[in-house]
């Protein structure tokens, strides 16, 4: 499976559909973003349970904005629907690895859990 170009229309919808999503928040004209996108690319085409999209940061300002997007690459990762890893710069392909596993591994019950607890305590 290819990456998927991720806009404004289907970002929302395509990180909300359950399951694992990797993004790549990234511009034509930054060298990292061009050495990174093989290895991000690889990971699409070996892992096709997980959905790896690409940002265009130059095309979708909007979303750079939403997302604060200061540094490019930015690497994001959701799972069900939630931001769980969000890290500026190319990563090698063994540590983009590692993260997959750790993005497989998480218990989302235990997310969810500690999410539940930081927001009861920020209204308490």
């Amino acid at each position: 499976m290819s990456t998927k170009t991720l806009t404004a229309d289907n970002f929302a919808e395509t990180v909300s559909d359950g399951g694992i999503v990797f993004v790549d928040f990234w511009a034509a004209w930054c060298g990292p973003c061009r050495a990174f996108a093989p290895t991000f690319e690889r990971a699409a085409e070996t892992h096709a349970d997980i959905v790896f999209g690409k940002v265009d940061t130059e095309a979708e300002q909007q979303l750079a904005a939403e997302f604060r997007i200061t540094s490019i690459p930015t690497l994001m990762v959701f799972r069900d629907g939630i931001l769980v890893f969000s890290q500026p710069g190319a990563l090698p392909p063994a540590q983009l690895d590692q993260l997959i596993q750790g993005a497989r591994d998480l218990d989302m019950e235990d997310v969810r859990r500690q999410i539940a607890e930081r927001e009861t305590a920020q209204t308490a």
